[in-house]
């Protein structure tokens, strides 16, 4: 194990902790990887503790990720558990759920160990995992959910693919249930949707190819929810992206159904149009495929809103790094998705220049919302995950609401660049991460240290 970090104060910064109801500049004091003091002043003058200067920036606890894709095994050509944690760092995450979709997926116990094992050794960030659902991911045997909850699995997920037989999802839920642990659901019913490429509108019209309709999503959280209130276990929807989804969710909360969700940062800004945003002589974006695709306007309000109020839980990036080979193929061969990790920030502040959603909900379902969603305090015994309180893991974001920067391969730190804002000069960075008292992110230059 390394060794424990020096005493860290973080000084003079907007501290922001929806947790506990404070938002003031403030000092944050870290002993022994564990907040000790938060307030104003609480650094005093104590010698020999290294300090970082927030005059200007926000603080929050430190970002949970649900859904990421750090490609290993399997695919460590688009990323690596090295690549992958430097990201999920340089954009203010200090806790991310790695994906099972890997090769082989992590469907047996061993598996699950060596995932949490490499995800451990980065001494980076703070990585969990998620097992299968079924075996090899392929929807016909449940995966033996008490030996991977067993060995640390925090959730149960096929990832991309929807498991389509109600009858063994019924028992995976109760199973689940028993064992505590959420069925987390890419909810795309494949027969609905089979053979869609992008969403089902204008822009699959105008590029002639085959759409998937918001349907295919909507018939999925229902099955789900229905399984949900069958069983008592917990539903937890994967990348929300349609009103409807959303109304089933708030409807089911409200009536007390254990029920979650997670929206993407792409989700809650980008609509299809983006697919056409375009350079040269091309003729669509294929860094803005992804599943769920990029919806309509009204669906992208449906989510900001179903944020704001709290049927939605928590923003999750769905990290999924493809390389540019990959991307550059015809919108029929180009796999779906975007990396996520280090443009989370620059999206959501964005709805909040705009007044759509207000700064503290925002850090609430990127800090303390995921945290409750999959119960993770409880699942990993860290009491105050999530949280800036005292006793809390010593995980601290630093915002710069306002840094203006280029989202190119040079700023980027994951293997793969595939994302629609390639190019790009966006506003909001996280400029400092700090996990278990360890500072692994600087842009900046610390007082009395280095960078």
């Amino acid at each position: 194990m390394p060794d424990q970090p020096a005493p860290l104060a973080i000084t003079g910064g907007r501290v922001v902790d929806p947790a506990t109801g404070r938002d003031e500049v403030a000092d944050v004091v870290i002993e022994d990887g564990r907040v000790t003091q938060v307030g104003p002043g609480a650094a005093g003058i104590a010698p020999g503790i290294e300090r970082i200067d927030a005059t200007g920036l926000v603080v929050t606890a430190g970002f949970v990720d649900l859904h990421a894709h750090l490609r290993t095994p399997g695919q460590s050509h688009k990323e690596t558990i090295e690549t992958g944690t430097a990201a999920a760092a340089a954009g203010g995450f200090t806790t991310i759920c790695q994906m099972p979709n890997t090769d082989p997926p992590f469907d047996r116990a061993g598996r699950v160990k060596d995932a949490n094992r490499r995800g451990e050794e980065n001494g980076r960030i703070r990585v969990i995992t998620a097992g299968t659902i079924t075996r090899n991911r392929e929807g016909r045997e449940l995966a033996p959910l008490n030996e991977l909850a067993d060995a640390g699995a925090v959730a149960f997920s096929d990832d991309g693919d929807f498991v389509t037989n109600t009858a063994l999802m019924r028992t995976g839920y109760e199973r689940a249930a028993i064992l505590g642990i959420p069925i987390s659901q890419h909810c795309e019913d494949p027969a609905l949707v089979e053979g869609g490429l992008i969403h089902l509108g204008s822009v699959a019209t105008q590029l002639g190819v085959d759409g998937r309709p918001s349907g295919g999503e909507i018939a999925a959280v229902a099955r789900d929810i229905t399984l949900a209130v069958l069983t008592g276990g917990q539903a937890h929807i994967q990348h929300v992206s349609t009103a409807g989804a959303v109304a089933l969710i708030r409807d089911a909360k409200q009536r007390g159904i254990p029920v979650t969700a997670e929206v993407t940062p792409h989700h809650l800004v980008l609509t299809q149009q983006a697919l056409l945003h375009v350079s040269g002589d091309q003729t669509y974006n294929t860094a803005a495929k992804c599943n769920p695709p990029l919806r309509e306007q009204r669906d992208v309000d449906a989510c900001v809103a179903g944020l704001a109020d709290g049927t939605i839980d928590a923003i999750a990036t769905d990290h999924a790094p493809h390389q540019p080979d990959e991307k550059s193929r015809s919108l029929e061969d180009s796999p779906p998705g975007m990396i996520g990790l280090e443009t989370v920030v620059p999206y959501v502040m964005s709805l909040v220049d705009f007044g759509s959603i207000q700064l503290h909900t925002v850090i609430e379902r990127l800090t303390l919302g995921p945290v409750r969603a999959l119960r993770l305090d409880e699942q990993l015994g860290l009491s105050g995950l999530g949280t800036l309180g005292t006793g809390a893991p010593g995980d601290v974001t630093l915002l710069d609401p306002s840094a203006t920067w280029t989202v190119s391969v040079d700023t980027l730190q994951s293997k793969s660049y595939n994302t629609p804002l390639m190019g790009e000069q966006v506003v909001g960075r996280a400029v400092a991460t700090i996990a278990s008292g360890k500072l692994v992110h600087d842009v900046r230059t610390i007082e009395g240290g280095s960078n």
